[in-house]
């Protein structure tokens, strides 16, 4: 029929168009394209359709060629479109995680409540070890973990400054160590609950081998009352010298720690500031006793030092009474202390009922006497092989004494007399000794009154050793050229040990021997 209107197509893009001009317009986008201009209706029949692009938000029309192309109108009504896109905060890219990796954080979360490690494979158990904190209590951990990484994170955490050589290589040991440590040093008797040190016993015994206090609290002591009695001048005496309480003692302690190889300790307090007092560096009787008691019960110990604690000659010989005979003692150090020729009678008689191997009795009262009973045991001793006897007054009576001993003696390889009030009687019998010994390696006559001719001698005696490599001779009041030729001579005895070191056979090859400028005296 003629009078049939034909309704408007709206003509698809190709895939092609598409392609080039963008995505295909949504019914949303046509709806909203504005109001579309009249349409002509021809009799001959229907008229091309419009079509409508998507290059743009204002869609192109194209009309019969057969008329002129009407002028473009702008809508009154323009939207821009943009690209919105639903954003979910939860919702992420990264796979759901393996179940084992669930049940690994399970067990670092719960890790204290139910330790579980042993069951494990071992690549799960580091990854549990290297994620468990360090703050975790030590009754879950001590008996269970023994990863050194672990341990080496608890102890950095805790100590800015960690040396794990002084403590065998190992952080677990460092760690147990230095928290007994710790604890030691902060214990106040009569205050502290003994059982905070008693309860760490089952969980560090198997890891301590060494204990080193520099600090031993005393008692806390009450403000006596104005309205008391007064004591009497004796009274007030003795109560001067013995406080109320005694340290901590260490019996019950080292008894438990079964693989206890050295023990260091300072009975003193550090920082005490305006709160000085001579009481808080008093080493009592009963601490004495005590102390007796535990090192002769401890059949592991090697090394024993009890330093700076003011230990006069009845202290020293309570001690070294206990010591008589200890199966594995082998250092003893007493240096910085109050001992004196009682003391040092006492360490002689130990000379010959031990096997020692180092005595320090640095910085004490030791004069002659005691130097002599030293060196009477020293002449026949068989296992000591260092003597420090540095900051005593041995003088020339002590001095004199010990250079015999060393004429007979083949184990000692290091003597200190440093600031001896030594002079030229010593030195001339030390020369007799340097020509004949041949183990000795190390000696110390600093701060001495040696004298132009004693260094001489010295000198002389130097001439025919070949076996010592340090040789201390300052403020001694040596002449600067014989100080000088002891050195070079020291040079080409140190020398000569390198070569024997890398060739055992040094002094005894062929071409050596038959050697006339390198023959051996």
């Amino acid at each position: 029929m003629q009078g049939t209107l034909t309704p408007p197509l709206v003509s698809v893009p190709s895939q092609s168009t598409s392609s080039n001009q963008g995505p295909p317009p949504t019914a949303s986008q046509i709806s909203n394209v504005g109001p579309q201009p009249s349409k002509t209706l021809s009799p001959s029949g229907p008229q091309p359709s419009k079509t409508v692009s998507s290059s743009g938000p204002q869609p192109s029309k194209t009309v019969s060629s057969s008329g002129p192309l009407p002028a473009k109108s702008k809508p009154t009504n323009v939207r821009h479109m943009r690209r919105i896109i639903a954003e979910d905060a939860e919702w992420s890219l990264a796979i759901v995680p393996l179940l084992t990796e669930l049940c690994i954080q399970h067990i670092i979360k719960n890790f204290e409540k139910n330790p579980i490690l042993k069951q494990l494979l071992p690549e799960h158990q580091q990854k549990v070890l290297n994620h468990l904190s360090p703050d975790l209590p030590l009754a879950v951990t001590a008996n269970l973990i023994e990863d050194e990484n672990y341990w080496r994170r608890c102890c950095t955490k805790r100590w800015p400054v960690c040396h794990v050589s002084k403590h065998g290589g190992s952080w677990k040991h460092m760690f147990f160590e230095r928290h007994l440590e710790n604890l030691l040093k902060h214990f106040i008797p009569g205050t502290t609950d003994p059982s905070v040190i008693l309860d760490l016993l089952p969980l560090c015994r198997n890891y301590v081998r060494r204990i080193r206090v520099d600090q031993f609290l005393p008692p806390v002591q009450l403000p006596t009352s104005p309205l008391t009695r007064e004591p009497s001048e004796s009274e007030s005496e003795v109560e001067s010298e013995e406080p109320t309480m005694d340290h901590y003692q260490l019996g019950d302690l080292v008894a438990g720690l079964i693989h206890l190889e050295e023990l260091d300790l300072v009975y003193g307090v550090k920082d005490c500031g305006m709160n000085f007092e001579w009481n808080l560096f008093l080493f009592t009787y009963r601490d004495c006793h005590s102390l007796a008691a535990t090192i002769k019960a401890c059949h592991t110990l090697k090394i024993f030092r009890l330093t700076r604690s003011k230990v006069d000659d009845e202290k020293a010989r309570i001690l070294i009474r206990s010591l008589l005979d200890h199966p594995a003692l082998r250092e003893l150090d007493l240096s910085h202390n109050l001992i004196g020729d009682r003391g040092a009678r006492a360490a002689a008689k130990l000379l010959s009922h031990s096997r020692l191997r180092v005595l320090n009795l640095a910085n004490n009262q030791v004069r002659g006497p005691g130097a002599q009973s030293l060196a009477h045991a020293l002449a026949h001793n068989t296992n000591l092989i260092s003597l420090n006897l540095r900051l005593n007054c041995l003088e020339d009576e002590g001095g004199q004494a010990l250079a015999h001993a060393l004429q007979t003696n083949k184990c000692l390889t290091t003597l200190n007399l440093g600031g001896n009030e030594l002079s030229e009687p010593t030195a001339t019998l030390l020369a007799q000794v340097l020509a004949i010994n041949t183990t000795l390696t190390s000696i110390n006559l600093s701060c001495n009154h040696i004298g132009l001719d004693g260094g001489k001698q010295l000198l002389e005696g130097m001439s025919d050793n070949k076996t010592l490599l340090e040789f201390d001779l300052r403020l001694s009041d040596v002449a600067q050229e014989s100080e000088y030729l002891i050195g070079q001579a020291l040079c080409a005895n140190r020398e000569a040990a390198r070569q024997r070191t890398l060739n055992p056979g040094y002094l005894t090859s062929p071409i050596i021997a038959n050697d006339p400028d390198h023959s051996v005296e």
